[in-house]
């Protein structure tokens, strides 16, 4: 008998789904993909990042609002040494946020575009 090809991870598949299954939340995740590009242009080839995180905390508020704060607040105590690390980790912050974010609009839209009336109650 032939075996039939299951998923590695079916649970987190199901839980991405919404992510990609539609255009807004394809949209959205290219929004917060070029915020991430020029944050990490930003940081490690500009001489001056500036405000350069701002971009990506705005694109994926109000999640990375709670998840990078305190990143924001060990900032100034991070040694020099590993100070290379810091945005990795708003980085990748912001992209779990970018996610679930965009789980969230993907269900959204499914939910506003199906024909099934959804009872108030």
């Amino acid at each position: 008998m032939a075996r039939t090809a299951r998923p590695r991870f079916p649970r987190i598949r199901a839980l991405l789904a919404p992510a990609v299954d539609n255009w807004l939340a394809r949209g959205y995740l290219a929004v917060v993909a070029a915020s991430l590009g020029v944050f990490l242009w930003a940081v490690y080839l500009s001489p001056d990042p500036g405000f350069a995180g701002i971009w990506a905390i705005m694109a994926t508020a109000p999640l990375s609002m709670l998840v990078n704060l305190p990143l924001m607040g060990l900032a100034p105590d991070v040694d020099s040494s590993l100070s290379w690390l810091t945005p990795l980790f708003f980085t990748a912050g912001t992209v779990l946020c970018g996610l679930v974010n965009a789980a969230l609009l993907g269900l959204l839209a499914r939910r506003l575009t199906s024909r099934d009336p959804h009872p108030a109650a």
